[in-house]
């Protein structure tokens, strides 16, 4: 089992939530989250005056698939989430161990399907 972790853009949330219900996902978690990569923020100008914004905002999602099926959605996050420009996001594919459904206790993908 692999947890697949996006970091994507607030934006993007109802368009891929969309795309992975057509391709078929066992389920998401999703956090509001404040963040900067490379960029450091974004320079903003108002009554002229710059300032900077350090922290953008951003959605976290989190889904916990079988080993089968992270290619497909990984490739969903990418199609739905790439623009191509800086701050699109990232994807972190980490490894689980074991799952359990505390309603029936189920272990493993079981509990994950």
């Amino acid at each position: 089992m692999k947890k697949i972790e996006a970091i994507i853009r607030p934006e993007k949330l109802e368009p891929l939530r969309l795309h992975l219900e057509e391709i078929g996902y066992p389920g998401l978690m999703i956090t509001e989250i404040e963040g900067h990569g490379k960029q450091g923020g974004v320079q903003h100008q108002w009554r002229g005056t710059q300032y900077k914004t350090s922290f953008l905002p951003k959605i976290k999602i989190e889904i916990v698939v079988s080993d089968s099926r992270v290619k497909k959605l990984v490739d969903g996050i990418i199609e739905v989430c790439r623009s191509g420009a800086v701050g699109d996001g990232k994807i972190f594919i980490l490894p689980v161990s074991d799952a359990i459904r505390i309603r029936k206790k189920e272990k493993g993908e079981k509990a994950i399907k």
